[in-house]
């Protein structure tokens, strides 16, 4: 069996940070629910036990409590914030609400350099604190290991048991060393190896799609984003010419997208593809619609019909492929405040209908992101494809605000096309999340030559992130900013005006509806 660590999920939105975080240390990582029982957690044989942050109290009625077996297991634990909160209490310590919380940046103190998730980090390190309860008594067993300004246990363990507490989050990248202490626990404490690899995931994904397809036919949505992409290659890799991918033009696409999907997937990897030029129909349904949520609500509708008539002339088939990833499937912990709660509905649409009569395949379905990604370079996808930066499902669509027409999307699409030529040629595309042009509702009065004009906006927006939960916006050279802001004015017609969106996620998201 695998290596692998179990995180416990008591509702923090960077539970699956931390999950990435252990993955980073190329060791296997799995989410589960904070209520798992133990017997089902030792069927899993991991080597180590991280016990996530969350929004209550230990105290509180409804705290969400985990399996007091757990700490019998023999595995070692790690507990962050909330974490330690609850693996203390249950050892017999006290927490409290603390006079003053902590939130935001703060400095550790160590105090034993001999415990090992420390190791090789100097006495005084930052960190980042979210917390407004506090340990206020330690278990038998337990000593502190290191201090904060406000907390006396800030970082506690039990040397014997292979228990440790953090107070603080080292899984953000606010705590610059934060990596190096989870390391420690994964490696230097659990005694992990370094086996989870895309090379070695490659073998072991052909050999569970053949076992799972065996002679049957796959079909598989391709949109050309990244996920589809890779889960294509990687199925095609597995059972050849039993796979055909089905290639909706839902009208929202970007510029020249279908001629791009059919180059490298035709005619550069043979794959059969199926394609179904909807745009006529997606547009004729959006006319007249200004609200978001109708938007994603009518293209997934529209695209699950779509779809569903594809399927019945691409011939007989028994699977449906996904390119569903780990995120889609962790189960959700609604716990009180938790600030994962969904925002609005899921940028990507689709999904099958409920009397659809395939079984499902997903190949990436326990993976993130980035090491999509990095299959996507393992199984021979162009560097192009594999690190183009995400696109919501409902297209461009989303990227008008008010009602999406012929004349709105050209606009949009020749405005994104200048902002991604631009990203491209100063290598900025690459080294961000996700840039792209939004076309606004709104026209003011411009100059052009000796003529007036009466013309939209196009908002730039640039943003930095992990993983998309949250983001940052990204400070351009003025340059760049120059160089978009006139090429746009003057190549994109209808377009007198362009702004730059410098809102973070929180408060906003990433995508404006």
């Amino acid at each position: 069996m695998i290596e692998q660590i179990v995180i416990l999920d008591f509702g923090s939105q960077y539970t699956q940070v931390i999950a990435r975080r252990v993955r980073e240390c190329n060791v296997y990582s799995v989410i589960l629910r904070y209520d798992t029982p133990a017997r089902e957690i030792a069927r899993l044989k991991p080597q180590g036990l991280i016990l996530s942050g969350g929004p209550s109290s230990v105290y509180a009625k409804d705290a969400p409590l985990p399996d007091p077996a757990i700490f019998k297991l023999g595995t070692p634990v790690l507990g962050i914030c909330y974490g330690l909160q609850v693996m203390a209490q249950y050892l017999g310590g006290q927490v409290e609400p603390g006079q003053k919380r902590e939130y935001g940046k703060g400095t550790l103190h160590l105090k034993d350099r001999r415990c090992r998730l420390f190791t090789n980090l100097p006495d005084s390190l930052q960190v980042w604190n979210s917390h407004g309860d506090k340990l206020t008594k330690l278990p038998v067993g337990f000593k502190a290991v290191a201090v904060t300004e406000n907390s006396a246990y800030a970082a506690i363990e039990h040397r014997a048991a292979r228990m440790f507490g953090l107070q603080f989050h080292p899984e953000v990248v606010h705590t610059p060393r934060g990596r190096e202490i989870l390391t420690s626990f994964v490696h230097g404490v659990c005694g992990c190896g370094k086996s989870w690899t895309m090379r070695n995931y490659v073998d072991q994904a052909v050999e569970a799609i053949r076992a799972q397809v065996g002679n049957e036919h796959v079909i598989l949505g391709l949109s050309g984003g990244v996920d589809s992409s890779v889960a294509a290659a990687l199925l095609h890799r597995a059972v050849g010419n039993q796979l055909t991918c089905i290639f909706v033009n839902n009208g929202v696409l970007r510029g020249h997208e279908a001629e791009v999907v059919q180059e490298v997937f035709v005619r550069h990897f043979k794959i059969k593809l199926q394609y179904e030029n909807a745009s006529r129909l997606f547009l004729q349904r959006l006319k007249g619609v200004t609200d978001p949520e109708r938007k994603r609500k009518i293209i997934g509708k529209t695209f699950i019909e779509v779809f569903e008539a594809a399927t019945r002339r691409a011939g007989k088939a028994k699977f449906l492929a996904q390119g569903t990833l780990y995120p889609d499937v962790i189960e959700s912990v609604p716990i009180g405040g938790n600030p994962a709660a969904m925002i609005k509905s899921h940028h990507n649409v689709g999904g099958l209908p409920k009397n659809m009569r395939f079984q499902l395949v997903e190949p990436l379905k326990c993976l993130f992101k980035d090491e999509v990604r990095e299959l996507g370079l393992e199984l021979g996808l162009p560097r192009e494809i594999v690190l183009r930066q995400p696109f919501p499902g409902p297209g461009l669509a989303v990227r008008i605000l008010g009602e999406v027409t012929p004349r709105r999307l050209e606009i949009l699409r020749n405005a994104d096309a200048i902002v991604v030529q631009e990203m491209k040629a100063t290598d900025w595309y690459y080294k961000i999340w996700q840039s792209f042009a939004v076309l606004l509702p709104i026209r003011s009065v411009g100059v052009m030559g000796d003529e007036r004009t009466y013309d939209y906006t196009i908002a730039v927006r640039a943003v930095e992130s992990q993983d998309g939960m949250t983001a940052d916006w990204v400070k351009l050279p003025y340059e760049l900013l120059e160089k978009l802001s006139n090429r746009i004015i003057n190549e994109v017609k209808g377009v007198n005006r362009v702004c730059l969106d410098i809102t973070s996620k929180p408060p906003g998201t990433i995508e404006w509806e």
